[in-house]
């Protein structure tokens, strides 16, 4: 299904927090993905966490968290699109202009994403993106993906 209308991501602020933890996935996605509230507490304590709304037209449809590891390297932590607007090219559009944003860092090598090993649509979303699995991380239990430059 094709996108109609304008996709962007805008920052969340005190005028639009509420509506980004009012978005969820469906029941079966939830073991994937964080609650926004809970990654939009984790961003108001640690200041260098990057969190943006999903727009679709004005209306917010989803969720991006990420995280300057280093100059190197910035992690998405957090990537999620509301269960009534998936499987509309949201998502893909979404990430890459998340990726076009984050590669405004100069020294910039990769960015990286983890998700869970279970999550079949995840690893075919991000490998159809280029992002090659390089790694799992043992604490997580979650496999590990770059999108080197």
């Amino acid at each position: 299904m094709a996108i109609h209308g304008n996709v962007s991501l805008r920052p969340v602020s005190k005028l639009n927090y509420e509506a980004i933890c009012d978005l969820d996935v469906s029941k079966e996605q939830q073991d994937f993905v964080a609650c926004n509230m809970w990654s939009l507490v984790e961003s108001h304590y640690n200041s260098h966490y990057q969190t943006r709304g999903i727009y679709l037209d004005d209306g917010p449809v989803g969720f991006f968290m990420w995280v300057p590891e280093n100059k190197n390297m910035v992690s998405i932590w957090r990537f999620m699109v509301d269960e009534k607007f998936q499987k509309k090219g949201i998502g893909r559009r979404a990430i890459i202009l998340a990726i076009e944003e984050i590669k405004r860092n100069a020294d910039l090598e990769f960015i990286e994403i983890c998700y869970d090993p279970k999550n079949a649509a995840a690893k075919s979303f991000y490998a159809s993106l280029g992002f090659v699995e390089y790694g799992f991380d043992e604490e997580e239990g979650e496999i590990l993906a770059k999108l080197a430059f």
